[in-house]
């Protein structure tokens, strides 16, 4: 019996020392490894398995065994929980602590400024060259949510590689965030109502200079559609040319310019255009929604530099206001 308990004391002390060990090699593997970098942007692709994954972070000298990294996975069974996109890991992180941080989805977030007045076509560039999505994806995606005009311009803060139907998604959402800031009544209009007002903030958008003259501007669309006048907007017939046709912005337009067939040419066609011509921030969706009260009909840049206009109520006055501004250069 004394022999057995000696034995069994013997077993259980082996026992005790390998386990000690065990945890030494496993306390030391978890620590930081030498060299780490004080703080280091991390990338989980698209498709990466909990090996590449470790593979990556050692290569990158953020853990010390990969192999030890893997056996965390494995017996917490995370290997399918780590989620894309880039992390902001800092030094002296251990791999447990980065294994943590990959499971949260703490992804790291660029900005990216977004200013009124693009077209989807632009905002997807931007987005493109940012590395935040593909142009070709998010085109695809503004056309499918027929969001052209519903994408608000603001500094964004987005993931690398974040989906096309998510980004124009949260862009719109601001966009109706927005409106209802200066709308209340938002929700009571319908989708004829809406996409109307979206089309005339997209055209003020283009054509006012100064923020106090917007509203102003926008009474004088409202009047002569009213008064089933052409809209007569110049920033419709640049639309033509740029985006439809494909060339670079007019310096200043032509008379032959102003007879281009399109459905865009609010010279040829009465009423708004059938879409949006670029995405309004929100002097121009304020103004389109709550446009000023005037009997105004026309209005003519008075000074280029100052940006200001002149506004008449007869073709004679504008007549008059356009032979002073000719005079006056």
């Amino acid at each position: 019996m004394k022999k057995f308990l000696v034995f069994v004391s013997v077993i259980l002390l082996i026992i005790l020392i390998v386990a000690a060990a065990a945890a030494g090699i496993a306390f030391k593997l978890n620590e930081a490894p030498e060299g780490m970098p004080d703080e280091t942007v991390f990338k989980v692709s698209k498709g990466d398995n909990a090996g590449l994954v470790a593979d990556k972070l050692f290569e990158q000298g953020l853990i010390s065994s990969s192999s030890f990294f893997r056996i965390c996975v494995r017996i917490q069974n995370t290997g399918g929980l780590m989620k894309t996109g880039l992390y902001r890991i800092s030094g002296g992180s251990s791999t447990l602590d980065i294994h943590s941080i990959l499971l949260q989805g703490s992804v790291e977030l660029f900005k990216v400024a977004v200013p009124p007045g693009l077209t989807s076509t632009d905002i997807a560039l931007i987005l493109d060259e940012a590395g935040i999505t593909s142009a070709e994806d998010f085109i695809a995606e503004v056309e499918i949510q027929n969001a052209e005009g519903f994408l608000f311009p603001d500094t964004y803060s987005f993931p690398k590689e974040y989906p096309a139907d998510k980004a124009v998604a949260h862009m719109v959402e601001v966009f109706i965030e927005t409106a209802v800031s200066v709308y209340p009544d938002y929700a009571e209009l319908d989708r004829a109502q809406l996409m109307q007002r979206v089309i005339m903030a997209s055209i003020i958008e283009r054509e006012y200079r100064l923020a106090e003259e917007a509203s102003k501007i926008a009474s004088v669309f409202y009047n002569r559609i009213d008064a089933n006048m052409y809209l007569g907007s110049c920033a419709t017939v640049v639309y033509i040319i740029t985006e439809q046709q494909g060339k670079e912005h007019p310096d200043k337009l032509l008379y032959r310019d102003l007879d281009i067939e399109s459905p865009y040419n609010t010279y040829r066609n009465k009423g708004l255009p059938p879409g949006p011509i670029c995405n309004p921030g929100i002097v121009a969706i304020d103004a389109a929604f709550n446009p000023e009260e005037t009997d105004y009909l026309y209005f003519l840049l008075e000074d280029p530099e100052a940006g200001n206009h002149t506004f008449s109520r007869s073709l004679a006055e504008h007549n008059k206001s356009y032979e002073l501004y000719i005079k006056g250069k």
